[in-house]
Protein backbone atom coordinates (compact mmCIF):
# COMPACT_ATOMS: atom_id res chain seq x y z
CA UNK A 1 0.00 0.00 0.00
CA UNK A 2 1.39 3.39 -0.95
CA UNK A 3 1.22 6.01 1.75
CA UNK A 4 -0.49 9.26 0.76
CA UNK A 5 1.66 12.36 0.77
CA UNK A 6 1.15 14.61 3.79
CA UNK A 7 -0.61 17.88 3.11
CA UNK A 8 1.78 19.74 5.41
CA UNK A 9 4.68 19.24 7.79
CA UNK A 10 2.49 18.25 10.81
CA UNK A 11 -0.13 16.31 8.87
CA UNK A 12 -1.29 13.31 10.90
CA UNK A 13 -0.54 14.76 14.32
CA UNK A 14 -3.53 15.29 16.63
CA UNK A 15 -3.66 17.97 19.31
CA UNK A 16 -6.07 18.34 22.23
CA UNK A 17 -6.40 22.09 22.77
CA UNK A 18 -7.59 23.59 26.10
CA UNK A 19 -6.50 27.13 25.23
CA UNK A 20 -8.20 30.53 25.25
CA UNK A 21 -7.49 34.18 24.39
CA UNK A 22 -4.07 34.53 22.66
CA UNK A 23 -0.92 32.87 24.04
CA UNK A 24 -2.24 29.31 24.12
CA UNK A 25 -4.30 29.59 20.92
CA UNK A 26 -1.16 30.83 19.12
CA UNK A 27 0.50 27.45 19.76
CA UNK A 28 -2.34 25.49 18.23
CA UNK A 29 -3.01 28.07 15.51
CA UNK A 30 0.54 27.67 14.22
CA UNK A 31 0.24 23.89 14.42
CA UNK A 32 -3.04 24.04 12.49
CA UNK A 33 -1.32 26.10 9.78
CA UNK A 34 1.27 23.31 9.59
CA UNK A 35 -1.41 20.66 9.07
CA UNK A 36 -2.05 19.25 12.55
CA UNK A 37 -5.58 18.26 13.52
CA UNK A 38 -6.62 20.50 16.42
CA UNK A 39 -9.48 19.44 18.71
CA UNK A 40 -10.35 22.54 20.70
CA UNK A 41 -12.04 21.67 24.00
CA UNK A 42 -14.27 24.58 25.04
CA UNK A 43 -15.85 24.75 28.48
CA UNK A 44 -19.64 24.79 28.42
CA UNK A 45 -21.69 26.88 28.19
CA UNK A 46 -19.77 29.85 26.74
CA UNK A 47 -16.51 28.40 25.39
CA UNK A 48 -13.35 30.42 24.75
CA UNK A 49 -13.91 33.94 26.07
CA UNK A 50 -12.07 35.17 22.98
CA UNK A 51 -15.41 34.66 21.22
CA UNK A 52 -16.57 37.87 22.95
CA UNK A 53 -13.63 40.10 21.92
CA UNK A 54 -14.38 42.78 19.27
CA UNK A 55 -14.78 43.15 16.35
CA UNK A 56 -18.19 41.41 16.60
CA UNK A 57 -20.79 40.98 13.88
CA UNK A 58 -23.81 38.66 14.26
CA UNK A 59 -22.18 37.50 17.52
CA UNK A 60 -19.12 36.32 15.56
CA UNK A 61 -15.72 37.63 16.73
CA UNK A 62 -13.08 38.41 14.09
CA UNK A 63 -10.54 38.20 16.92
CA UNK A 64 -11.60 34.63 17.70
CA UNK A 65 -11.60 33.67 14.03
CA UNK A 66 -8.04 34.95 13.57
CA UNK A 67 -6.75 32.93 16.54
CA UNK A 68 -8.66 29.71 15.90
CA UNK A 69 -8.76 28.98 12.20
CA UNK A 70 -8.27 25.33 11.36
CA UNK A 71 -9.53 24.02 14.72
CA UNK A 72 -12.47 21.78 15.57
CA UNK A 73 -14.63 22.79 18.53
CA UNK A 74 -15.91 20.29 21.11
CA UNK A 75 -17.96 21.95 23.87
CA UNK A 76 -17.93 19.98 27.14
CA UNK A 77 -18.90 20.65 30.75
CA UNK A 78 -15.46 20.41 32.29
CA UNK A 79 -16.93 20.68 35.80
CA UNK A 80 -18.74 17.38 35.49
CA UNK A 81 -17.15 13.92 35.94
CA UNK A 82 -18.77 12.78 32.69
CA UNK A 83 -17.15 15.67 30.80
CA UNK A 84 -13.72 14.78 32.19
CA UNK A 85 -14.26 11.14 31.25
CA UNK A 86 -14.89 12.22 27.66
CA UNK A 87 -11.59 14.12 27.67
CA UNK A 88 -9.77 11.15 29.16
CA UNK A 89 -11.17 8.95 26.42
CA UNK A 90 -9.72 11.29 23.79
CA UNK A 91 -6.24 11.51 25.34
CA UNK A 92 -4.93 8.12 24.13
CA UNK A 93 -5.82 9.14 20.57
CA UNK A 94 -3.80 12.39 20.41
CA UNK A 95 -0.13 13.33 20.25
CA UNK A 96 -0.13 16.69 22.01
CA UNK A 97 -2.18 18.40 24.72
CA UNK A 98 -1.91 22.19 25.17
CA UNK A 99 -3.48 24.22 28.00
CA UNK A 100 -3.17 27.78 29.27
CA UNK A 101 -5.32 27.77 32.38
CA UNK A 102 -3.91 29.32 35.54
CA UNK A 103 -1.46 26.92 37.23
CA UNK A 104 -3.29 24.25 39.18
CA UNK A 105 -6.56 24.42 37.26
CA UNK A 106 -5.86 21.58 34.83
CA UNK A 107 -4.64 19.41 37.75
CA UNK A 108 -7.88 20.13 39.65
CA UNK A 109 -9.73 18.53 36.72
CA UNK A 110 -7.71 15.35 37.14
CA UNK A 111 -5.63 16.19 34.04
CA UNK A 112 -2.20 16.90 35.52
CA UNK A 113 0.73 15.54 33.55
CA UNK A 114 1.03 12.43 35.74
CA UNK A 115 -2.68 11.71 35.10
CA UNK A 116 -2.50 12.11 31.34
CA UNK A 117 0.85 10.34 31.10
CA UNK A 118 -0.76 7.26 32.67
CA UNK A 119 -3.35 7.30 29.87
CA UNK A 120 -0.88 8.07 27.06
CA UNK A 121 2.85 7.71 27.83
CA UNK A 122 3.74 9.10 24.41
CA UNK A 123 1.78 12.32 24.94
CA UNK A 124 3.54 15.69 24.80
CA UNK A 125 1.70 17.93 27.26
CA UNK A 126 2.30 21.65 27.24
CA UNK A 127 1.27 24.38 29.72
CA UNK A 128 1.43 28.11 28.97
CA UNK A 129 0.96 30.68 31.74
CA UNK A 130 1.90 34.22 32.71
CA UNK A 131 4.46 33.37 35.39
CA UNK A 132 5.14 29.64 35.03
CA UNK A 133 4.04 26.64 37.05
CA UNK A 134 6.43 27.33 39.96
CA UNK A 135 7.75 30.35 41.85
CA UNK A 136 6.29 33.01 44.19
CA UNK A 137 4.19 34.65 41.44
CA UNK A 138 2.91 31.45 39.82
CA UNK A 139 -0.57 31.60 41.39
CA UNK A 140 -1.18 35.26 40.47
CA UNK A 141 -3.55 36.08 37.60
CA UNK A 142 -1.91 37.74 34.64
CA UNK A 143 -1.95 38.85 31.03
CA UNK A 144 0.63 40.02 28.48
CA UNK A 145 1.33 43.47 29.98
CA UNK A 146 1.67 41.97 33.48
CA UNK A 147 4.47 39.66 32.37
CA UNK A 148 6.03 42.51 30.42
CA UNK A 149 6.08 44.77 33.49
CA UNK A 150 7.70 42.15 35.74
CA UNK A 151 10.33 41.40 33.08
CA UNK A 152 11.68 44.97 33.06
CA UNK A 153 10.54 45.51 29.48
CA UNK A 154 7.89 48.19 30.04
CA UNK A 155 10.38 50.28 32.02
CA UNK A 156 12.46 50.71 28.86
CA UNK A 157 9.68 52.06 26.62
CA UNK A 158 9.07 55.81 26.45
CA UNK A 159 10.88 59.10 26.98
CA UNK A 160 13.65 59.22 29.57
CA UNK A 161 11.84 61.51 31.98
CA UNK A 162 8.32 60.44 31.06
CA UNK A 163 6.07 57.54 32.00
CA UNK A 164 6.66 54.05 30.60
CA UNK A 165 4.36 52.96 27.76
CA UNK A 166 2.86 49.65 26.68
CA UNK A 167 2.91 48.55 23.01
CA UNK A 168 -0.45 48.06 21.34
CA UNK A 169 0.30 44.49 20.21
CA UNK A 170 0.16 41.12 21.99
CA UNK A 171 3.93 40.81 21.69
CA UNK A 172 4.42 38.62 24.73
CA UNK A 173 1.38 36.43 24.18
CA UNK A 174 2.15 35.63 20.58
CA UNK A 175 5.90 35.21 20.92
CA UNK A 176 5.40 32.99 23.97
CA UNK A 177 3.13 30.91 21.75
CA UNK A 178 5.87 30.78 19.12
CA UNK A 179 8.46 29.69 21.73
CA UNK A 180 6.06 27.02 22.91
CA UNK A 181 5.35 25.73 19.42
CA UNK A 182 9.10 25.35 18.94
CA UNK A 183 9.39 23.41 22.22
CA UNK A 184 6.47 21.13 21.30
CA UNK A 185 8.08 20.40 17.93
CA UNK A 186 11.36 19.39 19.54
CA UNK A 187 9.51 17.29 22.13
CA UNK A 188 7.83 15.47 19.24
CA UNK A 189 11.23 14.98 17.61
CA UNK A 190 12.49 13.48 20.88
CA UNK A 191 9.45 11.20 20.94
CA UNK A 192 10.14 10.04 17.40
CA UNK A 193 13.66 9.07 18.52
CA UNK A 194 12.78 7.48 21.86
CA UNK A 195 9.04 6.79 21.97
CA UNK A 196 8.77 8.93 25.12
CA UNK A 197 6.41 11.82 25.67
CA UNK A 198 7.15 14.63 28.11
CA UNK A 199 5.85 17.75 29.80
CA UNK A 200 6.74 21.18 28.39
CA UNK A 201 5.93 24.51 30.02
CA UNK A 202 6.43 28.13 28.99
CA UNK A 203 5.58 31.49 30.54
CA UNK A 204 5.15 35.05 29.34
CA UNK A 205 7.55 36.32 32.01
CA UNK A 206 10.30 33.88 31.01
CA UNK A 207 9.77 34.72 27.34
CA UNK A 208 9.76 38.48 27.91
CA UNK A 209 12.93 38.37 30.01
CA UNK A 210 14.54 36.38 27.21
CA UNK A 211 14.09 39.42 24.90
CA UNK A 212 16.74 41.46 26.74
CA UNK A 213 19.72 41.70 24.39
CA UNK A 214 21.53 44.56 26.14
CA UNK A 215 20.11 45.52 29.52
CA UNK A 216 20.77 42.38 31.57
CA UNK A 217 24.37 41.72 30.62
CA UNK A 218 25.10 45.46 30.76
CA UNK A 219 23.90 45.74 34.35
CA UNK A 220 25.51 42.44 35.40
CA UNK A 221 28.95 43.33 34.06
CA UNK A 222 29.12 47.09 34.60
CA UNK A 223 26.48 47.96 37.17
CA UNK A 224 25.03 50.43 34.66
CA UNK A 225 21.26 50.23 34.39
CA UNK A 226 19.64 50.84 31.03
CA UNK A 227 16.85 53.43 31.13
CA UNK A 228 14.22 54.72 28.73
CA UNK A 229 15.78 56.67 25.90
CA UNK A 230 12.77 57.74 23.86
CA UNK A 231 13.34 58.15 20.15
CA UNK A 232 16.95 56.99 20.02
CA UNK A 233 18.95 53.94 21.04
CA UNK A 234 20.50 54.28 24.49
CA UNK A 235 24.07 53.43 23.41
CA UNK A 236 24.38 53.42 19.60
CA UNK A 237 24.35 56.44 17.28
CA UNK A 238 22.80 57.14 14.89
CA UNK A 239 20.08 54.61 15.66
CA UNK A 240 16.50 55.64 16.23
CA UNK A 241 13.53 57.68 15.11
CA UNK A 242 13.92 60.82 13.00
CA UNK A 243 11.22 63.24 11.88
CA UNK A 244 10.65 63.31 8.14
CA UNK A 245 8.22 65.41 6.19
CA UNK A 246 5.30 62.96 6.19
CA UNK A 247 6.48 60.13 8.45
CA UNK A 248 8.78 59.46 11.27
CA UNK A 249 11.68 57.39 9.93
CA UNK A 250 13.87 54.74 11.53
CA UNK A 251 17.55 55.03 10.59
CA UNK A 252 20.18 52.59 11.86
CA UNK A 253 23.66 53.70 10.85
CA UNK A 254 25.84 53.12 13.91
CA UNK A 255 28.24 50.81 12.07
CA UNK A 256 31.19 52.68 10.57
CA UNK A 257 30.35 51.43 7.06
CA UNK A 258 26.71 52.51 7.30
CA UNK A 259 27.69 55.87 8.79
CA UNK A 260 30.09 56.51 5.90
CA UNK A 261 27.37 55.70 3.37
CA UNK A 262 24.89 57.95 5.15
CA UNK A 263 27.42 60.80 5.07
CA UNK A 264 27.78 60.27 1.30
CA UNK A 265 24.00 60.33 0.86
CA UNK A 266 23.72 63.53 2.88
CA UNK A 267 26.38 65.13 0.65
CA UNK A 268 28.84 65.45 3.53
CA UNK A 269 31.37 62.63 3.06
CA UNK A 270 33.92 64.50 5.16
CA UNK A 271 31.85 63.77 8.31
CA UNK A 272 32.86 60.10 8.14
CA UNK A 273 36.47 60.99 8.91
CA UNK A 274 35.73 63.90 11.26
CA UNK A 275 37.35 63.05 14.65
CA UNK A 276 34.05 63.86 16.40
CA UNK A 277 32.19 61.17 14.45
CA UNK A 278 34.91 58.80 13.24
CA UNK A 279 33.99 55.76 15.33
CA UNK A 280 31.16 54.32 17.42
CA UNK A 281 32.21 55.81 20.79
CA UNK A 282 32.86 59.23 19.21
CA UNK A 283 29.47 59.33 17.53
CA UNK A 284 27.82 58.39 20.81
CA UNK A 285 29.65 61.17 22.66
CA UNK A 286 28.42 63.65 20.02
CA UNK A 287 25.02 62.02 19.47
CA UNK A 288 23.03 65.23 19.75
CA UNK A 289 25.12 66.81 16.96
CA UNK A 290 24.84 63.67 14.79
CA UNK A 291 21.09 63.48 15.21
CA UNK A 292 20.70 67.19 14.47
CA UNK A 293 22.73 66.80 11.24
CA UNK A 294 20.42 64.02 10.05
CA UNK A 295 17.26 65.91 11.01
CA UNK A 296 18.49 68.96 9.10
CA UNK A 297 19.20 66.87 5.99
CA UNK A 298 15.77 65.24 6.13
CA UNK A 299 14.14 68.64 6.50
CA UNK A 300 15.82 69.89 3.33
CA UNK A 301 14.89 66.87 1.22
CA UNK A 302 11.92 67.19 -1.15
CA UNK A 303 10.02 64.26 0.40
CA UNK A 304 10.35 61.26 2.69
CA UNK A 305 10.23 59.03 -0.35
CA UNK A 306 13.29 60.79 -1.80
CA UNK A 307 15.33 60.54 1.41
CA UNK A 308 14.36 56.92 2.05
CA UNK A 309 15.11 55.84 -1.51
CA UNK A 310 18.47 57.61 -1.38
CA UNK A 311 19.38 55.70 1.78
CA UNK A 312 18.06 52.40 0.41
CA UNK A 313 20.14 52.87 -2.74
CA UNK A 314 23.22 53.34 -0.56
CA UNK A 315 22.22 50.30 1.57
CA UNK A 316 21.75 52.31 4.73
CA UNK A 317 19.19 50.49 6.95
CA UNK A 318 16.08 52.68 6.90
CA UNK A 319 12.29 52.39 7.12
CA UNK A 320 9.31 54.70 7.32
CA UNK A 321 7.20 54.16 10.45
CA UNK A 322 4.01 52.97 8.81
CA UNK A 323 0.53 52.96 10.26
CA UNK A 324 -1.29 49.62 10.38
CA UNK A 325 -3.26 50.64 7.29
CA UNK A 326 -0.09 51.58 5.41
CA UNK A 327 1.65 48.36 6.43
CA UNK A 328 -1.35 46.27 5.32
CA UNK A 329 -1.15 47.86 1.88
CA UNK A 330 2.61 47.68 1.43
CA UNK A 331 3.48 45.67 -1.72
CA UNK A 332 6.15 43.62 0.07
CA UNK A 333 3.73 42.39 2.74
CA UNK A 334 1.14 41.72 0.02
CA UNK A 335 3.48 39.72 -2.19
CA UNK A 336 4.63 37.49 0.67
CA UNK A 337 1.09 37.06 2.03
CA UNK A 338 2.21 38.54 5.32
CA UNK A 339 -1.20 40.17 5.03
CA UNK A 340 -3.68 37.46 4.09
CA UNK A 341 -7.34 37.54 3.10
CA UNK A 342 -9.44 34.83 4.70
CA UNK A 343 -13.10 33.96 4.34
CA UNK A 344 -15.41 33.28 7.26
CA UNK A 345 -18.92 31.89 6.88
CA UNK A 346 -20.40 34.67 9.04
CA UNK A 347 -17.99 37.59 8.72
CA UNK A 348 -17.21 37.13 5.02
CA UNK A 349 -13.80 38.09 3.65
CA UNK A 350 -11.39 40.04 5.83
CA UNK A 351 -7.65 40.36 6.37
CA UNK A 352 -5.48 38.88 9.09
CA UNK A 353 -1.74 38.43 9.64
CA UNK A 354 -0.52 35.59 7.46
CA UNK A 355 1.40 32.48 8.52
CA UNK A 356 4.99 33.68 9.14
CA UNK A 357 6.87 30.47 8.26
CA UNK A 358 7.83 29.04 4.86
CA UNK A 359 8.39 25.35 4.03
CA UNK A 360 9.89 24.48 0.65
CA UNK A 361 8.06 21.13 0.49
CA UNK A 362 4.73 22.71 1.41
CA UNK A 363 4.51 26.06 -0.37
CA UNK A 364 0.71 26.24 -0.47
CA UNK A 365 -1.25 27.78 2.40
CA UNK A 366 -4.00 25.61 3.90
CA UNK A 367 -7.60 26.78 3.56
CA UNK A 368 -8.71 26.87 7.19
CA UNK A 369 -11.92 27.88 8.95
CA UNK A 370 -12.68 28.79 12.57
CA UNK A 371 -15.31 26.63 14.31
CA UNK A 372 -18.66 27.49 15.79
CA UNK A 373 -18.99 26.61 19.46
CA UNK A 374 -19.41 22.85 19.79
CA UNK A 375 -19.62 22.42 16.03
CA UNK A 376 -17.60 19.20 16.00
CA UNK A 377 -18.98 17.44 19.09
CA UNK A 378 -20.74 14.71 17.10
CA UNK A 379 -17.91 14.24 14.61
CA UNK A 380 -15.12 13.96 17.18
CA UNK A 381 -17.03 11.99 19.80
CA UNK A 382 -18.40 9.44 17.36
CA UNK A 383 -15.32 8.99 15.19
Amino acid sequence: MTQSMPRHVLDGYKVLDFTHYVAGPTVTRLMAEMGAEIIKIEAAPHGDQGRLVPYLRDKRSAYFVQQNRGKQSVCIDLRSPKGIEIVKALLPKVDVMVENFAPGVIASMGLAYEDVKALNPKLVMCSVSTFGQTGPLSKDPGFDFIGQAYAGITSLIGEKDGPPYVPMVAMGDISTGVHTTCAVGYALLHRERTGQGQYVEASLLDSYFHYHDLAVQLYSTSGEELTRSGMHHPSLCPTGTFKGKEHYIIIIAWLDSHWARLCQVMGKPELASDPRYVDIPSRWDHRHEVNALIEDWLDHMSSDEASIEAMRAARVPVAPILSVREAMNHPHLRERETVRTISDRLLGDFEVPGFPLRFSEFPERLDLEAPLLGEHNEKILTE
